[in-house]
C-alpha cells in the first residue's frame, strides 16, 4: 500500500477531528480535547499546516503546526501537534512521515524552528532535542523539545495558542 502525504482539503475537518480523537482516547495523558484544539486552530486561522497521512483515499494520520511564542514573542517558530495515527497503522513509521513533511515544509516558509511537548522516545528519531532552555507549564523539561532550523535554538518559556485551552 502506499501512503501518501497531503495538505488538508475542504471536506477533511470531521475525519481528522474524529481520528484524532480516537488516537487519543487509550492515552492516559489526553484531555480528550485535541480534536477541539485544531478546530480551534483552524477558525483562528492559526493552523499554519494541516496534512493528512492517506492510503487508497482514506485519511489515516494528521499533524497539525501553529505558531508558537517564546518569552511571549513570536519569531517564526511553529509548535507540532497534535499529531494522530490511526491505531490500527500506529508504529509503521507514519507519524515520523507526516513530522518530516512538515518541517521540510516549515523550512520552505522561512521558519525558525518547532517546539513539542512529548516523549523523547517518539521525537529524538526525527531530529528533536531537549536539553532544558526551553520551559512549558510545569511540564518536566524532558518532553519539551526543539527543532532548530535556522539561527540559534530557542531559551525561554514556550507558548502555544490559546487554541489549545479548547473545549470540545
Amino acid at each position: 500500500m502506499t501512503i501518501t502525504i497531503r495538505a488538508e482539503r475542504p471536506g477533511d475537518e470531521d475525519v481528522i477531528h474524529d481520528l484524532t480523537q480516537a488516537a487519543f482516547a487509550p492515552m492516559s495523558y489526553s484531555s480528550g480535547t485535541e480534536g477541539a484544539i485544531i478546530r480551534a486552530l483552524r477558525a483562528r486561522g492559526e493552523l499554519t499546516l494541516s496534512l493528512v497521512a492517506t492510503e487508497n483515499d482514506r485519511v489515516i494520520g494528521h499533524v497539525a503546526f501553529s505558531p508558537v511564542t517564546i518569552d511571549g514573542h513570536y519569531d517564526d517558530w511553529f509548535g507540532l501537534g497534535p499529531i494522530s495515527v490511526r491505531a490500527d497503522r500506529q508504529k509503521q513509521g507514519i507519524g515520523h512521515t507526516l513530522i518530516r513533511e512538515g518541517i521540510h515544509q516549515l523550512k520552505a516558509l522561512g521558519a525558525k524552528g518547532c517546539a513539542l511537548v512529548g516523549d523523547q522516545a517518539v521525537y529524538k528519531g526525527v531530529g528533536f532535542v531537549s536539553d532544558g532552555q526551553l520551559t512549558y507549564q510545569g511540564v518536566p523539561d524532558t518532553y519539551v523539545q526543539y527543532l532548530t532550523l535556522s539561527g540559534h535554538a530557542p531559551h525561554g518559556v514556550l507558548t502555544f495558542s490559546e487554541a489549545f485551552a479548547a473545549k470540545e
